[in-house]
């Protein structure tokens, strides 16, 4: 067990998203934020923390524990390299992992190497709403699982200022919807179902303002029969006060009844044959992202380092979702199904 009293923190990126990182570490008893680094001075400045240009710099003088990555995924490897360098013996890396599984599979081999923790910040199976659907699918609430479907449906794609305005990186992504956002629910779908055998794709771009695909479904076949559906359009929305709640609605059926996921973050089950659904999870009410999600997911890290426990994203286990992503991509491209086992 690692029983600190306090865990010194330091975060790489002060853009958009970080907000929600530092919210979330400065909400842990246990954590002291010692640092925030980017080559925008003024960006780690207004943190309110000690400010550095240089990862390597910040590293040697707050002799952190924990190293949080907030980049995009073309830096990841350069800072991880640095990190284990330096010898940090926990790094969290933001999502999507590196820029592509070679990238991803050698610093993860490196880390491994250093007897480093490294752990990628996938936060939507953390999210509120998903720990309810995977209780209640454990409980056997819905019988046999038999299909599950996902409507991504943020509406923030549209025209030539689609995401300009908070992550405008997002429009030069050769690779985007599945890339950036889809791997989400790869990781949840295996969170909730196991591993996936085969998946089949078919991709678009709506959106000439943007290099990648903005719309798309892929479908996977997961042991026992399950199969599961990401339908992903950027373009629409969906009934919600927050379209990045929950970023789109979802329903998981099986033989004795139904889930549904709302944009609210409310969860109903209704038992097959009845008109009534009954709450399970209330709306959402929580501040930060996604219900908390992030938040979420770092007091996961601190307790596992605690207690010893395990992490739930470990790299290692990310790159599984990496191939998936890549299968997804080649299924779209060949236009037929990709398995992932051998049969």
């Amino acid at each position: 067990m690692n029983q600190k009293s306090q865990y010194r923190v330091a975060c790489l990126g002060a853009g958009y998203f970080s907000q929600f990182h530092y919210d979330a570490w400065r909400r842990m008893p246990c954590v002291a934020l010692v640092g925030s680094a980017d080559h925008n001075l003024d960006a780690a400045r207004a943190t309110g923390l000690p400010a550095y240009a240089e990862l390597h710099e910040m590293l040697v003088e707050t002799k952190a524990d924990i190293l949080d990555i907030i980049l995009p995924p073309g830096a990841h490897r350069e800072a991880i390299d640095i990190a284990l360098e330096i010898g940090v013996k926990t790094i969290i890396c933001q999502k999507p992992f590196c820029i592509d599984l070679a990238e991803a599979t050698g610093v993860t081999e490196r880390a491994e190497a250093a007897g480093t923790n490294l752990i990628v910040h996938e936060n939507i199976r953390f999210m509120p709403w998903y720990r309810a659907i995977r209780s209640a699918i454990d409980a056997g609430q819905i019988g046999t699982p038999l299909q599950a479907s996902f409507r991504l449906r943020p509406g923030d794609g549209q025209g030539p200022r689609a995401y300009l305005d908070r992550q405008p990186y997002f429009q030069q992504m050769p690779r985007f919807l599945i890339h950036e956002t889809g791997v989400h629910w790869i990781d949840t779908f295996r969170f909730l179902f196991g591993d996936p055998t085969a998946v089949y794709a078919d991709l678009r771009q709506i959106n000439p303002a943007i290099s990648g695909e903005d719309a798309g479904f892929f479908l996977l076949d997961h042991p026992g029969g399950v199969r599961t559906l990401f339908d992903g359009n950027r373009h629409c929305d969906h009934v919600s006060d927050n379209h990045r709640r929950t970023m789109g609605d979802a329903e998981f059926e099986g033989t004795d009844g139904t889930l549904t996921l709302s944009g609210d973050g409310s969860v109903r089950f209704r038992a097959k044959g009845d008109v009534v659904a009954e709450t399970l999870l209330a709306p959402d009410t929580a501040g930060g992202f996604g219900g908390d999600c992030v938040h979420h997911l770092q007091n996961h890290v601190i307790n596992a380092l605690r207690t010893d426990s395990g992490f739930e994203n470990t790299a290692r286990s990310y790159l599984d979702v990496l191939r998936i992503k890549d299968a997804i991509y080649l299924s779209a491209e060949t236009g037929r199904k990709i398995f992932l086992v051998e049969s």
